[in-house]
């Protein structure tokens, strides 16, 4: 039995952590096709992108971890399968049950150590990744000159260029607007050529073979107005430029860390309680506005009913009023209608905001243990489903992986989505998939222990034949 088992082990953890890391690489290809234009053309190191993806890969462990035990049972139960060696354990009176053991050991401990890591380790990840996202969200373009384009990215210039060199400093044909002048006239400098340097805060162009323009108003009177037109040739100078703003800045990281995805297990229920005493709050407080609004009126005894009760029993209440008062109350009335009106419009979406609120920590409470259950889940799937089809390697195993698994994630998406709107208790949000599929998972497993022949295209081809038999002889006979 111990042979038997590091056989097993041996063979579904080779395959686990290839499918891992390739699903891995995968979502991150995603990742980057997703957040391309917040990183292209901003200057930023390698390694904050590095660090940006590596922030990242923790979030896509949640779909890497279930796909990668799903594809790597099927194709070790597979592999056994159409080599044999099933049949070989079986015979030595060892069941699919007993043989899945050490696998079971080994996916239990898999799912303890994913339970902790969406507990302790996922939250710090998804904090360092959403205030690095918003630091490179928030950084502006960096300096990028191009040829023939007028740049206008440093404040107060505007700079053209005709033709950069091949080592991407020499520029030829250079062509600066400054705007910096507070008498709205703008200082032109033309040169032929010149070459950039830059630190980190300043860049500086070393300008030569050029003329500066410069126009100022001079000394003006109403007799005899001038201006001032002055043209310096120079073979050589320098313009610096300040781009201190371009660098970014990291945020502090509190301001991100009440956020749902960003808290742990004990995070969310203070958060959750905290957020359904605001709501209880808001509604005490509606509940004083709209009791404070009947006293105001003279409601609070009911006199001012009776009397209304007792002039309109034939009369309309429009005729009871003053005639000459009578414009100012209905406008008042109507003023009054609407200001309630707007307040409790307003009241209803604050309300509708906070109870979404509460619903996204409930689920994301239940998140962190679907995981888990997921792995486990998977598992049952995987394993009886790869001793079924009885095909290993990456042909068959991949395509029934892809389709269960796009299935699992269908039904958690539109079940989370359905629980954050309200039409769906938050509890079977993350639950609803794990749900409909552990049936299936049982149903595979009890048929591949019985070695019931679920995808054997004779059986289908049998089942067939025997059911058109049954249609001719219920067809009436022709006379």
């Amino acid at each position: 039995m111990k042979k038997l088992h590091l056989l097993l082990l041996k063979a579904f953890i080779r395959p686990f952590f290839v499918t891992f890391f390739i699903v891995m690489f995968i979502l991150l290809m995603f990742f980057l096709f997703k957040y391309v234009d917040d990183l292209i053309g901003k200057g930023f190191e390698w390694y904050v992108i590095l660090e940006l993806m590596y922030y990242a890969s923790a979030a896509n462990v949640s779909m890497a971890l279930p796909l990668s035990i799903l594809l790597s049972s099927i194709m070790t139960f597979g592999t056994l399968g159409e080599n044999y060696e099933l049949v070989a354990i079986k015979s030595a009176g060892v069941s699919l049950q007993k043989a899945m053991m050490p696998l079971l050991v080994l996916i239990c401990f898999i799912s303890i150590g994913s339970f902790l890591f969406s507990d302790v380790m996922l939250p710090k990840a998804n904090l360092k990744f959403g205030s690095l996202l918003w630091d490179i969200r928030n950084k502006k373009l960096s300096f990028l000159i191009k040829e023939g384009v007028f740049n206008n990215s440093i404040p107060g210039y505007s700079i053209r260029v005709d033709k950069k060199g091949s080592d991407g400093v020499s520029l030829e044909g250079v062509m600066i607007y400054d705007h910096t002048s507070n008498n709205g006239i703008a200082k032109i400098i033309i040169a032929k050529e010149g070459k950039m340097a830059s630190d980190e805060k300043n860049l500086l162009l070393k300008l030569k073979n050029g003329v500066r323009y410069e126009e100022s108003s001079g000394q003006n009177s109403s007799y005899n107005p001038r201006q001032q037109f002055t043209r310096m040739r120079f073979k050589e100078t320098d313009q610096k430029f300040d781009i201190s703003s371009f660098k970014m800045n990291r945020t502090d990281e509190q301001g991100f860390r009440n956020n749902t995805q960003m808290l742990n297990l004990k995070g969310l229920v203070k958060k959750e309680d905290s957020l359904s005493k605001e709501l209880d709050s808001v509604n005490k407080f509606a509940a004083m506005t709209v009791s404070s609004y009947f006293k105001q009126n003279n409601y609070a005894k009911g006199y001012t009913k009776i009397k209304v009760a007792e002039k309109v029993i034939n009369k309309p209440v429009l005729s009871l009023l003053p005639v000459k008062q009578k414009m100012s109350i209905i406008q008042s009335a109507l003023d009054q209608a609407n200001s309630i009106k707007q307040t409790t419009s307003g009241r209803m979406a604050d309300y509708g905001d906070r109870v979404r609120n509460i619903i996204k920590v409930q689920i994301e409470y239940q998140k962190k243990f679907t995981l888990a259950a997921s792995c486990l889940l998977l598992f049952f799937i995987g394993a009886p489903l790869g001793a079924i089809i009885r095909k290993g390697g990456l042909g068959l195993p991949v395509v029934m992986a892809i389709v269960f698994f796009l299935i699992y994630h269908i039904i958690a998406t539109v079940a989370e989505k359905s629980a954050i709107t309200g039409t769906l208790a938050p509890f079977f949000g993350p639950w609803l998939a794990i749900i409909i599929l552990s049936p299936v998972g049982a149903f595979l497993t009890y048929k591949a222990t019985v070695d019931s022949a679920l995808f054997d295209v004779n059986n289908l081809k049998q089942m067939m034949v025997n059911l058109f038999k049954k249609k001719k002889k219920n067809l009436p006979s022709k006379l």
